[in-house]
């Protein structure tokens, strides 16, 4: 019984597959993130193996010296399976687990499995669920050793019927189709949300960046919400938004959403579209870098494709360089963050350092700079045209003039053109 529960307990090994360097002349390191990846999953790493170049065969996308060495490897350290981590094709796939006699994954089932485990919401899971089926379909064939079984159908007669293959092609094609319509309702009563609170006029920030990098951690310590929060990946999978007080009893929505990751499946994308597409409608995105990872500056490179990728490319932006406590006494990491992210503001989630500049230049984004502006009493609508859409700090009506001295949203480009209607008619009434 004791041998029994122990290879019930006994954890999978697998053999990691490192990529090679993108530049020539590079030294790859282990593929760290990979392993924190794997590490999720429960499993042990039976072995690793960087490859230092990737010659593109048809039948295994690598030569045939080194898919007999990685065939071999995984023999010798007792693999249960091999992870690649770059995505392979389902051919490829199919070759390998044919020659090794093992499972063969790529970094993208690992992600998306990683997902699974952390979707909670219903809406989650069945993101998730779109991911898993949409990524899985072309690789039905490789989970069949013999793919002659059928069902129906005579010799001679109506034909040989449909394979098992086939039925269950069909079967989660049907699955797909109905998960789309259950993401879709969802997707309309997200809009509905959305349109409520933009005739609110509140204006709305999201917290973006690459995961772990402690944007759930920041929402909780700005505006007091319970959001879970754990060190480890794509801990948030749900947008959360809650309501951030700022200067002036003035108030704006911020959003957390999920983390980015080099290489994000298209599957898991095209799934998140709707929750993604949060970034896209904000304001004012906060790009939340994590200071003590050393490779922060690839991560923010990272960032900026899936804001590309997701059209939210264009939307104003500020760069926070989080977990800056952690890095404090190391003027070598700190003066390298300074020349890479010039602009950014440093704070801390867990000490509330920076929080004070940080709120005063949301404030300034999206508010405006706060300005003195002298009325004439002939223009007495513009202060409620001010009220409506800035906020006014202090109102003085005197004889011949209303003295506002207010944040009105907007800039002023070189050319003294307004970028706001609101501003452009107050513009002429600005005090130097």
């Amino acid at each position: 019984m004791v041998e029994i529960q122990e290879e019930q307990e006994k954890k999978p090994r697998c053999l990691l597959i490192g990529s090679p360097p993108k530049k020539k002349g590079v030294i790859q390191e282990e593929p760290d993130e990979l392993k924190d990846l794997f590490s999720k999953l429960c499993m042990e790493i039976a072995g690793v193996m960087v490859l230092t170049r990737i010659e593109p065969t048809p039948a295994y996308g690598l030569g045939k010296g080194k898919v007999q060495e990685i065939a071999d490897m995984a023999k010798e350290t007792f693999a249960d399976c091999i992870i690649f981590d770059w995505e392979i094709d389902p051919t490829k796939q199919r070759n390998w687990e044919k020659l090794t006699n093992i499972p063969v994954f790529d970094r993208n089932e690992v992600i998306i499995r990683i997902f699974a485990q952390r979707a909670q919401t219903k809406e989650a899971v069945l993101q998730v669920d779109l991911a898993r089926l949409t990524y899985s379909l072309p690789r039905l064939s490789h989970t069949y050793g013999d793919l002659a079984r059928q069902r129906g159908g005579s010799y001679g007669a109506k034909g040989s019927g449909e394979t098992q293959l086939e039925l269950d092609r069909r079967q989660i094609e049907d699955k797909i189709l109905q998960i789309k319509k259950e993401l879709n309702q969802i997707i309309v009563n997200r809009q509905v949300q959305r349109k409520q609170r933009e005739r609110n006029a509140m204006p709305s920030c999201a917290l973006v960046g690459y995961t772990n990098a402690g944007k759930s951690s920041l929402l909780n310590a700005l505006t007091g919400a319970d959001v879970f929060v754990e060190d480890k990946l794509f801990a948030t999978l749900d947008p959360t938004t809650r309501k951030l007080s700022l200067a002036e009893g003035s108030f704006i929505l911020l959003t957390d959403t999920v983390g980015f990751i080099s290489n994000l499946p298209h599957t898991l994308i095209d799934a998140f579209k709707s929750t993604l597409e949060e970034a896209a409608f904000a304001d004012l995105l906060l790009i939340t870098v994590d200071a003590s990872d050393s490779h922060c500056k690839e991560q923010y490179a990272q960032v900026l494709s899936v804001l590309e990728e997701i059209k939210a490319d264009s939307v104003p932006r500020l760069v926070i360089l989080n977990k800056c406590d952690l890095i404090e006494g190391n003027e070598l990491a700190v003066s390298e963050l300074d020349a890479a992210f010039p602009d950014a503001i440093k704070v801390s989630a867990k000490s509330h350092e920076g929080f004070e500049k940080l709120l005063e230049r949301i404030t300034e984004r999206l508010l405006g700079t706060q300005a003195l502006f002298k009325i004439p009493m002939s223009q007495n609508s513009l202060v409620e045209l001010a009220r409506k859409n800035g906020t006014i700090i202090q109102e003085e009506w005197q004889e011949d003039c209303i003295v506002l001295n207010a944040r009105i949203p907007g800039t002023i480009d070189q050319n003294g053109n307004a970028s706001t209607r609101t501003l452009a008619m107050l513009m002429k009434y600005l005090v130097q």
